[in-house]
């Protein structure tokens, strides 16, 4: 298990010590940020849709067109593959969220991390999740969230928490039921502190579960 974790994380380091040799200023770095979304988008075939048109589509995505809404403020593109089961989170309320996710670094399309394979099929992030009005702040359990092991914070990057106010966190009780899922294309300034210090966009496929 830990040859595999230095393997998902060697992509990581490989970008710090390029960023270390190659200076550049942080216009510069988010110049080619934007291009190698933009390229992704191109290469991925994303139709992409305003808020407007989201909010007019009862705040869905639709797959079959592979649509992602891009929330302009923040610079995330997300798309809901599965509303889920449950409800959604409610004001004022404190509650553990279950994660399963994948994460590609943009830059070289290539896998920076993930849980979701069999050698590290017990670990599911985990992490206490708080919404006050429509904010939502989280943290992740040390010991508990491979986020944390390869980051080594417990922050939880602000383009997670993007899908809350549009997804159900519940628990699948019926073989009919599915928890939420969703793919996100994480700019670095939304991402971890070690995003934002490298420029690093990431693409998430992340789903979410309601703890116990």
């Amino acid at each position: 298990m830990k040859k595999i974790f230095l393997a998902l994380f060697a992509p990581i380091a490989l970008m710090m010590i390029a960023a270390c040799d190659n200076y550049e200023t942080y216009a510069e770095q988010k110049d080619k940020e934007r291009a190698a979304i933009t390229r992704f988008i191109k290469d991925s075939a994303i139709n992409v849709i305003d808020e407007a048109t989201f909010r007019q589509q009862n705040y869905t995505t639709d797959v079959s067109k592979n649509q992602y809404v891009l929330f302009a403020s923040s610079g995330v593109y997300m798309q809901i593959v599965r509303k889920g089961c449950g409800e959604v989170i409610k004001d004022g309320e404190r509650t553990t969220v279950l994660c399963r996710f994948t994460e590609k670094n943009i830059f070289t399309d290539s896998l920076a991390l993930t849980n979701d394979v069999l050698s590290f099929s017990s670990i599911v992030d985990k992490m206490t999740v708080t919404r006050v009005s429509d904010t939502f702040t989280a943290s992740f359990t040390k010991g508990e969230s491979l986020m944390y092991s390869a980051y080594g914070s417990a922050e939880v990057p602000s383009g997670w928490l993007s899908p809350l106010l549009y997804i159900n966190i519940g628990r699948q009780t019926k073989p009919d039921e599915e928890i939420a899922k969703v793919n996100l294309i994480v700019p670095h300034d939304r991402g971890t502190q070690m995003h934002r210090n490298y420029v690093r966009p990431s693409f998430f496929v992340i789903t979410y579960e309601r703890g116990r």
